[in-house]
């Protein structure tokens, strides 16, 4: 793999291909096939961040074997998303791994150095939503970002999160994360003049049908910048926000 990327630097600097061309043939560098799963060591390349690993519907054994395949590879930081405590604890027998029981996520290594332009807010309507809070919150410091956590600042009690109005309007991005009726992410995108990615969670009563009446709120939302994942998708709302955090102008 290096010595293909150092052939093409070579190539660049004697003028056979141009920088264009070297970035088009290192953007489509092969996979790493280990027989169950084709680990994508090229993804930082092509999209500025590594592979994650999904842990539901995986062994251990087979998460173990994605993570020799990523480490062999100089991938220093790995997480791994719905990770359930019982393959926690196999893998943390194999390598060193900080598991975080509410967010259902194991990092190995350690968190690389904040270099996102600025900050990220993750915001809760309630204290059920940590849960996925915590997922987001972890995928983007993962990512090299700043995230402030404020919780439980839902719009049954508004002046909770009024309270926070530095942090919020001085945010890059806020992931506004809540069940019930979704309300909260509305009433943030009504304030900031960033970005907000939406998340409903499945916390609710019976009518709120595990989730859908906050997507179907959030989809709706008045507020002009709101933005929506599918329901408990805290990791995605977490890589959204970090690439949206990390944006370049590109020549």
């Amino acid at each position: 793999m290096k010595t293909r990327i150092r052939e093409l630097l070579e190539a660049v600097k004697t003028g056979d291909i141009s920088v264009d061309e070297a970035l088009l043939e290192i953007k489509k560098e092969p996979f790493d096939d280990i027989g169950y799963a084709k680990v994508d060591h090229h993804r930082t390349v092509r999209q500025g961040m590594p592979e994650v690993i999904y842990g539901a519907g995986k062994t251990s054994d087979q998460i173990i074997g994605i993570i020799e395949s990523m480490k062999k590879n100089a991938q220093e930081t790995i997480l791994i998303t719905r990770l359930n405590e019982e393959d926690a604890v196999k893998i943390g027998s194999v390598y060193e791994l900080d598991y975080h029981k509410d967010a259902r996520a194991g990092i190995i290594g350690k968190l690389p150095d904040v270099n996102g332009l600025g900050k990220i807010v993750v915001a809760t309507g309630g204290t059920s939503d940590i849960p996925v809070a915590e997922e987001a919150a972890l995928t983007a410091e993962v990512h090299g970002n700043e995230v402030i956590r404020l919780y439980d600042v839902g719009v049954a009690g508004l002046h909770r999160l009024l309270a926070h109005l530095d942090e919020i309007m001085s945010a890059s991005v806020v992931i506004a994360i809540a069940g019930m009726e979704g309300a909260l992410a509305s009433v943030i995108g009504g304030l900031v003049d960033c970005p907000v990615i939406a998340v409903p969670t499945s916390v609710g009563y019976g009518a709120s049908f595990d989730g859908l009446s906050a997507l179907l709120s959030m989809l709706n939302s008045c507020a002009s910048g709101v933005s929506v994942v599918n329901i408990d998708n805290g990791f995605g709302a977490g890589y959204l926000a970090s690439m949206i955090n990390h944006m370049e102008v590109k020549n």
